[in-house]
């Protein structure tokens, strides 16, 4: 039974000529140079929502991952463990999902495993990834974001908050209806777009847990510089900003899945924003501030009605179950 799971349903849609090896392990054509590689977990409940489903979350995700640190994604490898009972339906729902996102991110799932376990000792199903991706010489500071100083542009490339705010209207408890839809994509065309027209993207992460503020503390942690962020800059739709309001949610929290945040010298912000525009993963973006010498080590949000506050670090749990 384990033998046609695997054949009818994963190498039926992941399908591939390294696949169809079948070994042990993957035979990969690398360039010879640095290597990206990353992993993750995938646990969201519930598995399907507005916008996608736990197979695209996976896909996108990990594409991301790879993706914001400059590389190149090529390959990934997609394990599942399944609950005893889970419908075979919704199983290849998801598993059609991410053949169709790896196709779109120009990448190929190479290799995984399959375990499947008693009635309730999982929750229908978990999926891990791991990602592994070229990273050109030019790229490799990105990550760090060591070429960073004062006067560079902070962008990202749309709304935020949909993706978590999403999940939580989708949950049976909350018995919420809401038009939200979640924003997980995988983004590496519209970085790759990006870092055509310029050579001066100094830093890159995408906004998932903990959210933008997350993002903005942990760049400037530490360091000779601080951040200043215009908070009419930043797009939250009416209904995500509704359904925060109503939970008692900060979006800039708020878990994303198709956001990044970039820091661009000055001089290419202008087309980064017009290139990441033509995008549909960018339609919505905007500069949202800008390092500064003041208050090293700190951000700050200068708020709607020209207050300023602190960006703190999320206190308290995290949503849980988000992705």
């Amino acid at each position: 039974m384990s033998h046609d799971l695997i054949e009818k349903l994963f190498v039926r849609y992941f399908d591939n000529e390294i696949l169809q090896q079948q070994g042990d392990s993957a035979l990969l054509k690398l360039p010879a140079n640095t290597i990206s590689f990353t992993t993750d977990s995938f646990v969201v409940d519930p598995l399907f929502f507005s916008g996608g489903n736990i197979g695209k979350l996976a896909i996108a995700g990990t594409v991301n991952d790879l993706a914001v640190s400059g590389a190149e994604p090529l390959y990934m490898s997609a394990s599942f463990i399944i609950e005893e009972g889970f419908s075979l339906n919704e199983l290849e729902e998801i598993v059609k999902t991410m053949a169709q996102e790896a196709k779109k991110a120009g990448v190929k799932i190479v290799t995984g495993d399959t375990k499947v376990v008693d009635r309730g000792k999982c929750d229908k199903v978990f999926i891990n990834t791991t990602g592994v991706g070229y990273l050109p010489k030019k790229n490799r500071v990105i990550s760090s974001g060591e070429k960073i100083k004062p006067g560079d542009k902070i962008i990202i490339n749309g709304s935020i908050a949909d993706h978590g705010m999403c999940i939580m209207a989708a949950r049976n408890d909350l018995n919420i209806s809401s038009a939200i839809k979640s924003d997980c994509a995988p983004l590496n065309g519209l970085i790759k777009e990006a870092l055509a027209v310029s050579n001066n993207i100094k830093f890159m992460r995408d906004a998932t847990r903990g959210g933008i503020s997350t993002i903005l503390n942990e760049l400037v942690s530490g360091k000779e510089f601080g951040l200043e962020i215009d908070e009419k800059e930043i797009v939250v739709h009416e209904n995500v900003k509704g359904i925060c309001e109503l939970l008692g949610f900060d979006p800039f929290y708020v878990a994303n899945e198709g956001k990044v945040i970039m820091v661009v010298a000055p001089e290419d912000a202008s087309k980064v924003i017009e290139t990441i525009k033509k995008n549909e993963f960018g339609k919505e973006a905007s500069i949202i501030g800008e390092i500064t010498e003041a208050h090293p080590g700190k951000g700050w949000i200068i708020t709607g009605i020209g207050g300023r506050r602190v960006i703190d670090m999320l206190a308290g749990k995290q949503l849980p179950r988000i992705c």
